[in-house]
């Protein structure tokens, strides 16, 4: 959703780069590209004013630092204020001291409120709890039916004595379902209640009926992240007529500009609890400002997709992977199949791509990745033998025909993925050492990836390697390219140690790797 806003802004910060010194008109002109911008995402104007005047206020008084550059200090000031105007902190939902607790959904029809109730409901049972589901939406075509759907997909109980369709009480059916969770033990009940395509009395009134009936500790706000300046009006109106203690924002993964992102919470005083960032049941997350803030400046989500990970990997099993890319066993197809399975459980795998840092420098290859390619490198691992999986070299010329019939796809994509494969494992493994990821400046190679390779005739090829002279086919002239590369090695003084193309002081040293904090327990650090 904010592309265009974050674009926007990484360039008028990026044009202060180099610059030893700032002058006022260097400034001005960066402050004045991102109010331009954050106009042009539909931010309510008085939130504009109110950021564009900290930021300038700040940046010309900022003090030199002796470790940031000027250019630095101002994305830190830029960084700081958005998370501000989001928010600024992260507030955890407020439990009942006696049960059940019981959470209202509020909003507009459309906003997706049933869909997000089921959402929500997920999310509580993941955290330990056992929630029930009210349906109080008796107005909505089918909207019964719908929170039933969504309960069965999520897992969640529903509570729905009424078929809707304009028949039924549904202050009677939301007092009923408190009392019904209370009588079978359910510890959270979620509310979800009738809206309107437009902000009326009679929706206000019963929402206020519903909101004294059952005495919530928390009025969720439910509000679609992509109808830009009216979000403030809509809120203004809700705040005044219901009252809540918590935005939630949904359709968070629309092409839309996202100014209600940046508007509501400033505008209200309420914070942003959880966004829904997609369609499935699962996709749901809390909300932090500060990472949302980096998000949109490029510095990516990498503590989001660290937390993705520790609900979606096993931790023994990342370890025991670990072990083997390091050198401490064969990495095989069998390890790289597993490995696939799990980052499925991530999602998908743009939105996981996405929250690395500098990914809006390649968006475009970004938005052009094909799932589904994903889909055929499972399909062709899949269509081989356990002894193929496990013994990669043992796959000859019949066996990559036989292999691409099983899978539908041609002999020429089983060597591509072949190549891959060893081309990334040695990556990782040169990683692992501490040397680096081979002729990638800085990080993974994104042509390794499924899907993110070069399209040939529509489907993926291997990335060619550069700067690497290739060993023989022959045994007796590897064997002999082999002692003359050692017998250089001997003369010049130098042993690098195995594996490594830098060499280590100490050949006995466990593998190193520069990691973000927390998502070294992934590799068995």
């Amino acid at each position: 959703m904010f592309a265009s806003l974050s674009d926007r802004i990484t360039q008028a910060l990026s044009s202060l780069r180099g610059k030893g010194r700032l002058s006022d008109a260097d400034i001005a002109a960066s402050i004045g590209e991102i109010r331009r911008a954050l106009l042009d995402a539909d931010v309510a104007l008085p939130v504009v004013r109110d950021f564009t005047a900290t930021v300038r206020e700040r940046a010309e008084q900022a003090e030199l630092s002796k470790v940031l550059n000027p250019a630095q200090q101002i994305v830190k000031i830029v960084h700081e204020e958005l998370t501000r105007i989001l928010g600024g902190h992260t507030r955890d939902l407020r439990f009942a001291k006696r049960g059940p607790t019981v959470y209202l959904l509020a909003g507009l029809q459309g906003a997706g409120k049933t869909t997000l109730a089921g959402k929500l409901g997920k999310w509580l049972r993941e955290q330990g709890h056992t929630p029930l589901l009210v349906a109080a939406d008796l107005q909505r075509p089918n909207a019964v039916q719908q929170l039933q759907i969504v309960g069965d997909g999520a897992g969640v109980a529903v509570w729905a004595p009424e078929p809707g369709n304009g028949v039924g009480n549904p202050v009677e059916v939301a007092r009923t379902g408190v009392q019904h969770a209370r009588d079978a033990f359910y510890d959270v009940v979620v509310v979800d209640t009738a809206g309107r395509l437009g902000v009326d009395a009679e929706m206000m009134q019963q929402a206020a009926d519903i909101r004294d009936a059952v005495d919530p500790q928390e009025i969720l706000f439910v509000i679609d992240a992509m109808i830009g300046q009216d979000a403030v009006t809509t809120a203004n109106a809700f705040a005044e007529g219901v009252g809540f203690t918590g935005v939630v924002l949904s359709k968070l993964d629309g092409d839309a500009r996202g100014g209600a992102a940046l508007s509501v919470a400033s505008i209200t005083g309420v914070p942003v609890m959880f966004a829904s960032t997609g369609e499935k049941v699962g996709d749901f997350e809390r909300f932090h400002a500060d990472r949302m803030a980096s998000r949109i400046l490029d510095m990516g989500d990498v503590m989001t997709l660290i937390e993705q990970a520790e609900r979606a990997f096993d931790e023994e099993q990342a370890a025991e992977m670990a072990a083997k890319i390091a050198g401490d066993g064969d990495f095989t197809l069998e390890d790289f199949l597993v490995q696939m399975q799990q980052m499925r459980q991530l999602g998908s795998m743009k939105k996981m791509l996405g929250m690395l840092p500098g990914m809006g420098q390649i968006r475009e290859q970004l938005e052009n990745f094909d799932e589904r390619e994903v889909d055929r490198v499972e399909a062709i691992v899949r269509s081989m033998t356990p002894e193929e999986r496990r013994t990669p070299k043992i796959i000859n010329g019949s066996r990559r025909s036989r292999i691409a019939r099983g899978s539908g796809v041609t002999v020429t994509e089983v060597n591509g993925l072949l190549d891959r494969f060893e081309q990334a494992k040695t990556m990782m493994r040169s990683m692992a050492r501490g040397g680096g990821a081979p002729g990638v400046p800085g990080g993974f190679g994104m042509g390794s990836m499924p899907g993110m390779g070069k399209k040939s005739k529509g489907r993926m090829q291997a990335p060619p390697q550069r700067g690497k002279k290739s060993r023989s086919g022959n045994p007796a002239k590897r064997a002999a390219q082999e002692r003359a590369a050692a017998e250089r090695a001997e003369s010049s003084g130098v042993r690098p140690a195995a594996g490594s193309a830098f060499g280590l002081t100490d050949p006995d040293a466990p593998p190193k790797l520069d990691l973000p904090e927390g998502l070294g327990k992934f590799l068995g650090r």
